[in-house]
């Protein structure tokens, strides 16, 4: 594919502009004062504007095109599918949906049994959400503060951060804090006491709360937006642990983390310094890297033991497109591509051999990085105003440096005080030296004023 623009339709992208402004109305957003970037097209690592720039899609859009933009296996899936059969009714069998759940199971384990196919990630938690309500008869669920789980009813008031505050009429939930050792809730001074005391701290609020009353508790496996917080080791065991003891279903939030992200097919998968993967969920919900969201889709993957629950029982919910067969096709396609062509293990071998040391070089240079955290093609960089007392930096800063990276031709993802560095799973080591030269020259810029 080129990026060549042809002249004569370069006014598109005024067009896309002023279509946008006049009609869109945007998520998350007060509407008078955007001025969103229009994208022409884009493959790979790369997406370009009607102009002919290009730019390193490191925000990967929204952390969710893992595969990168384009990937013909996944784009030809789509058009084959297309042509055979556009739309199927969930009540019906249909080979792409069947062939999609038996690879996610594959990917996920033998303690999986079946996939319940939603829209997206929200509804994903939704539905797990119900599941384990249904299952314990209990009421309630716990999530962590620092966490996002999605913008529909139950899954914005397990939210943990501002966004949850306007949205607050789904009934039954309560926070907690998980560990964060660079801005401990806890008084930590390691990692592992962090993980300690903030698996002492959830267990006096189930404590609290009353373990007979809690259905689940909810997890991003590696909270994202809220900071890409990697777990301590043990602590996600610690936490499987207490739900054994008290009859509570874990269900583990990968719309994020899920599919390659974290340098494996899951990140509970993942070692987080024990060795070995620390807890088996009974219910994981995923979306986003699942088919790179070229057709919108999401899902649960549910545990044999709760699917048994429901031989003789009728699950109380559906949707009009669960399974839909456009993007079944394009699951199959994006899995068996990661699998031919070693997807996951370059989004490992990224981390583990550029992303992780060309970051603490920059980190070593520039003091307003105050943490380097991450694994995968999954990153934050914590940027601070002072490197003692970890004053985050102000949103101008952040506004600032974003103009920067735009400028030299990256597309960031910030949130609040933070620059995720999240390109997709097919990012080569070429590219990740053209960003990291980026990144340095967008610090310089703003820290020289």
């Amino acid at each position: 594919m080129s990026t060549t623009i042809d002249p004569n339709t370069a006014t598109d992208g005024d067009l896309a502009y002023d279509l946008d402004r006049a009609h869109v109305f945007h998520s998350w957003s007060a509407q008078g004062a955007l001025k969103p970037f229009v994208i022409a097209g884009g493959l790979a690592s790369e997406v370009w504007d009607y102009d002919g720039r290009t730019y390193l899609d490191f925000s990967s859009q929204l952390v969710n095109v893992n595969i990168g933009h384009q990937h013909p296996k996944v784009v030809a899936a789509i058009k084959e599918q297309a042509d055979m059969l556009t739309t199927v009714a969930p009540p019906h069998a249909n080979l792409a949906r069947g062939q999609a759940a038996k690879r996610i199971l594959e990917k996920a384990g033998p303690s999986f049994g079946k996939v319940f196919f939603t829209n997206g990630g929200a509804d994903a938690n939704e539905n797990a959400i119900r599941m384990a309500r249904l299952v314990t008869g209990r009421d309630k669920v716990l999530s962590t503060y620092r966490s996002y789980h999605g913008n529909t009813g139950a899954a914005i008031v397990a939210t943990g951060d501002w966004r949850r505050m306007p949205n607050e009429y789904s009934r039954g939930h309560a926070h907690f804090f998980g560990p964060f050792a660079y801005r401990s809730e806890f008084w930590s001074s390691s990692p592992e006491q962090e993980g300690e005391r903030a698996l002492h701290h959830l267990a006096r609020v189930v404590q609290s709360e009353g373990p007979s009353t809690i259905a689940a508790i909810l997890l991003e496996t590696v909270p994202g937006t809220a900071g890409v917080l990697v777990p301590p080791p043990g602590y996600l065991a610690g936490v499987r642990a207490l739900c054994d003891e008290h009859g509570i279903k874990l269900i583990l939030d990968e719309v994020m983390c899920g599919f390659g992200r974290t340098g494996e097919w899951f990140a509970f998968q993942a070692d987080f310094g024990n060795g070995h993967t620390e807890a088996i969920p009974d219910l994981v919900t995923f979306a986003k890297g699942v088919n790179s969201g070229y057709v919108p889709v999401g899902g649960v993957a549910i545990s044999a033991e709760i699917v048994r629950e429901f031989d003789d029982r009728v699950f109380p919910g559906g949707l009009t497109y669960s399974g839909h067969p456009l993007a079944a096709s394009s699951i199959v396609a994006s899995i068996d591509a990661m699998d031919e062509e070693g997807i996951i293990d370059n989004a490992r071998m990224i981390g583990a051999d550029h992303l992780r040391p060309g970051l603490a070089t920059l980190a070593e240079k520039h003091p307003m990085v105050g943490e380097v955290r991450g694994l995968g093609v999954f990153w934050a960089l914590d940027l601070v105003a002072d490197e003692v007392a970890r004053t985050p930096v102000t949103a101008a800063v952040i506004g600032q440096l974003k103009t920067e990276l735009m400028q030299r031709g990256l597309l960031p993802f910030a949130a609040d005080n933070r620059i995720h560095v999240v390109p997709p799973c097919v990012v080569t080591p070429d590219e990740i030296a053209r960003a990291l030269v980026i990144y340095d020259e967008a610090f310089t810029a703003v820290e020289n004023g």
